[in-house]
């Protein structure tokens, strides 16, 4: 008997540089066993000292790869990154609707670290109505997500809060990154926290040990591919476990990657620790 690949379609934005988008997630898939197919949506000219310039590719291009990518090798689960428009976000709802995917993981790229801005206000509003409803777990950090929250709440609200309104305003799962909070870093730690609209909207948070490191580029992506790969390996598996494995890929990532120096800017993480002597 053939054996079957483990499978997982990312739908993002590319990086030359290679630690971000598209190239990130390839990395990180298979750095957990997991085959990972594409859907370019544009063309960025980045690398690890900021974006320059974002090329977007029509939604008739997009749908094109998501239809070629599922009508023959289909997938286990839907990563979604960088969205640039209203017509790329129908299209994307329509089909996931279609092909009636469940496993849909969304990092909500709004702007990049070094200020880029990835989705106008427009896009953003059809990123609630159409797509988001059909997603399983929404990933924003703290400033994507009181975006999302359009002012209601703010950076001295508790997290826990925010968590609480964006499941609240999103009608699903969010893990909400903390990388972003000084008061835990401070305290030499990360936080993120995970409200499961799947079990009553209960609270999971995640620490790891804080790494004083400028390679920390991509680290949006690569977290969201690592639960897109989780949840396709372990289909049954809640989202809080799901969470927690792709928390501790990543810190180790991170970790490993602080001893290495690539690029003038924030370096990639090292999508393969697991893998390297």
């Amino acid at each position: 008997m053939m054996k079957h690949y483990t499978r997982i379609l990312s739908i993002a934005g590319t990086d030359p540089s290679a630690g971000a988008g598209i190239q990130a997630d390839i990395k990180t898939a298979s750095a957990l066993g997991v085959y990972c197919t594409t859907a370019i949506t544009a063309i960025v000219d980045q690398n690890t000292l900021g974006v320059r310039n974002i090329l977007p590719l029509s939604a008739e291009w997009v749908e094109g790869q998501i239809r070629a990518v599922l009508d023959d090798v289909g997938t286990d689960a839907i990563k979604i990154g960088m969205l640039c428009n209203k017509e790329q976000i129908s299209m994307v709802a329509k089909l996931i609707k279609e092909y009636g995917i469940r496993n849909v993981v969304l990092d909500p790229v709004l702007a990049s670290t070094s200020g880029a801005t990835f989705l106008k206000e427009e896009g953003l509003r059809f990123l609630l109505q159409e797509l988001i409803p059909h997603v399983r777990l929404v990933t924003p950090n703290i400033p994507e997500g009181l975006h999302i929250l359009s002012g209601a709440m703010s950076e001295d609200d508790q997290m826990e809060d925010i968590a609480r309104a964006l499941t609240s305003c999103c009608g699903t799962s969010v893990l909400l990154k903390g990388g972003h909070l000084k008061d835990a870093t401070e305290k030499g730690l990360t936080m993120d926290m995970l409200c499961d609209a799947e079990t009553g909207n209960n609270i999971t948070t995640y620490t790891h040990e804080y790494i004083s490191t400028p390679n920390t580029h991509g680290t949006g992506c690569t977290l969201s591919s690592a639960i897109a790969s989780y949840i396709a390996l372990n289909p049954d598996m809640p989202m809080c476990d799901v969470v927690a494995k792709a928390h501790d890929y990543v810190a180790n990532a991170i970790k490993a990657a602080a001893e290495y120096e690539i690029g003038k800017g924030h370096g990639p993480l090292h999508h393969f620790w697991n893998k390297w002597n």
